[in-house]
């Protein structure tokens, strides 16, 4: 079912909580809780993948979290883009606000794409349309956001289900690229790598490595001076924010900087 028709189907069909399945809500109070109830937090897997940004969670993948992005990115479940993108918001700003300097220019939202061939089967792109929801939701609080989409898949990635830390980076070693004319999108302001939850860190080490990529040949294309100064700092200041890691990270992180196990999720 193509996400159009989905939507039209939400109008007239009966509906129930994403997290707990509570009949006549899209979302309960409850769930919608526990998207939020926790402070936006440092996470980071056990091992830790070469280049990984510095990475911020909004809330522990379990129960009603889990639900509820699973019931948007596999069920359709189209209007929780609003919640998620809330949950998302607040992840972000805890991201920007540990990177120096992030008061100059646009935040600049960066989605970790998915296949399209995972978007053809799921009728929509979850990550970019959560992304979008956060936007927005930061432009109502007074911030200057963009979502620049300028990733893309270079080659086949086979699916992540069932591989480990070691395999998911084989498998996503050099597989993004940004897309011609991206570097000087993200030169702009700050960057922020967004997704919507985080596993073992591959997909976002590989994202900040094909930005890293253009760094250099964009920098050499200006004149020395302030402007390569300000374009070398915009990249090299690269966070994430997710909506979702293992709860292990909220807890282990509140008294260590060691790392942790991650657990569950696939794109």
């Amino acid at each position: 079912m193509r996400g159009w028709w989905r939507e039209i189907a939400g109008l007239i069909l009966p509906v129930a909580c994403g997290g707990c399945g509570r009949p006549r809500t899209e979302l309960c109070p409850k769930c919608a809780r526990a998207l939020t109830g926790t402070a936006p937090r440092r996470v980071r897997p056990e091992p830790e993948p070469a280049g990984l940004p510095a990475v911020h969670a909004a809330a522990p993948y379990a129960d009603a979290v889990r639900e509820v992005l699973l019931a948007h990115k596999e069920r359709g479940a189209l209007a929780l883009a609003g919640p998620l993108g809330g949950a998302l918001a607040g992840a972000v700003e805890a991201a920007a606000g540990a990177v120096a300097g992030s008061g100059d220019g646009p935040l600049l939202l960066v989605p970790v794409p998915s296949s399209r061939r995972s978007v053809r089967a799921r009728g929509h792109d979850p990550t970019r349309r959560i992304a979008l929801a956060a936007a927005g939701r930061l432009r109502r609080a007074g911030r200057d956001v963009r979502v620049v989409p300028v990733l893309r898949q270079r080659r086949y990635v086979a699916d992540q289900a069932g591989l480990g830390a070691r395999g998911r980076l084989a498998n996503l070693s050099g597989a993004l690229e940004v897309v011609p004319g991206g570097a000087r999108l993200l030169a702009a302001g700050t960057v922020v790598l967004v997704d919507d939850l985080m596993t073992t860190g591959a997909s976002l080490a590989e994202a900040a490595r094909a930005l890293g990529a253009v760094q250099l040949s964009f920098i050499s294309e200006i004149p020395h001076g302030l402007a390569a100064a300000s374009a070398q700092h915009g990249f090299e200041q690269r966070a994430a924010a997710v909506i979702a890691s293992s709860p292990a990270s909220f807890e282990i992180n509140r008294n260590s900087s060691r790392s942790w196990i991650v657990a569950g999720g696939e794109r």
